[in-house]
């Protein structure tokens, strides 16, 4: 990836790109704060309530010697109240980069497709670049590698999996998934792996029986079984996901050095048990933290600064 511009999807970047932010961001988790933002302002466009996204994005581009402009759902109204290619238009000549978190993936293609400034998926329904870039630097700072790992997802084929299942397949880690067969991940996601992973060595797998997916695997990972904007189908998604829920019992079936971890928030008592965020082999807290520096990486290559 280009410095100086957006980023959309996981599947913009190339297995390069991605170990340039985990390595970026491993420096720039040892500063306190440096100026590589210094004078830039940044705006936070959310539709959707948040706070790891916005805490982590607006303490990122502090550190950085920039400053954050928050904007709320209702001072905007994206798509009603103002149409998303005025927005991205006007925001254009006021600051010097977007945050966009957004109910539709739609919404973000369009704000950088009349943005003249870069912008970047702060979490769409189809992807969380973000997270799962995140989620490679937390894995890398446990495990020392990336390549030849099994990561093990339990639960919905939904935005993070999907940014996961295409950062996995770039970086040669095995993926498999475990879901209900009507909330698996969408075959254009799939093929689109399957392209990358033949040229990583990675292998994809997808099976019904979570025990088969755990088997083994050096991360374990799971998330909500609800996103939002789904809450109508809260009661079906329940009743479909009952025997997908990642406990003690079956955290045990993976290595013994497993790594379990969640985006959050959780759900305690349905996708996880409330326990589990505490267990030994729990690095929650730590995926958190590095929202933070992963975030403070993609900042500083987007806006053309980097820590090399």
């Amino acid at each position: 990836m280009a410095v100086s511009t957006s980023l959309l999807s996981v599947a913009s970047l190339t297995a390069d790109d991605i170990w340039r932010f985990v390595r970026d961001a491993a420096i720039l988790k040892q500063e306190t704060n440096s100026g590589s933002l210094s004078g830039k302002a940044v705006a936070l466009l959310f539709e959707k309530p948040s706070l790891r996204t916005r805490v982590s994005f607006e303490v990122a581009i502090r550190r950085l010697g920039g400053y954050a402009v928050y904007l709320s759902p209702t001072e905007v109204g994206l798509g009603r109240r103002e149409e998303i290619p005025d927005v991205a238009r006007t925001l254009s000549r006021y600051v010097d980069a977007i945050i966009a978190r957004t109910f539709t993936h739609r919404t973000v293609e369009l704000l950088a497709g009349y943005a003249r400034i870069p912008v970047i998926n702060g979490l769409s329904d189809r992807e969380h670049p973000c997270q799962a870039l995140g989620d490679m630097l937390t894995i890398y700072e446990k495990k020392g590698k990336l390549n030849g790992l099994r990561l093990a997802f339990i639960g919905d084929g939904n935005n993070v999996a999907r940014s996961l299942l295409l950062a996995t397949s770039l970086l040669g880690m095995d993926f498999c998934i475990a879901s209900p067969a009507q909330y698996g991940l969408d075959e254009e996601s799939l093929e689109l792996a399957r392209g990358f992973a033949s040229k990583s060595s990675a292998r994809i797998s997808i099976v019904l029986d979570p025990r088969r997916a755990v088997e083994n695997a050096d991360i374990v990972y799971t998330d909500v079984w609800t996103s939002m904007g789904q809450e109508a189908e809260a009661d079906e998604r329940r009743s479909a996901f009952a025997s997908y829920q990642l406990n003690a019992d079956l955290l045990a079936l993976a290595s013994k050095d497993v790594l379990f971890m969640h985006p959050l928030p959780a759900h305690h008592g349905e996708e996880v048990t409330a326990d589990l965020l505490d267990h030994p082999r729990s690095v929650v807290f730590d995926q958190a933290e590095n929202r933070l520096h992963i975030q403070k990486a993609i900042l500083a290559r987007a806006l053309g600064g980097s820590t090399t």
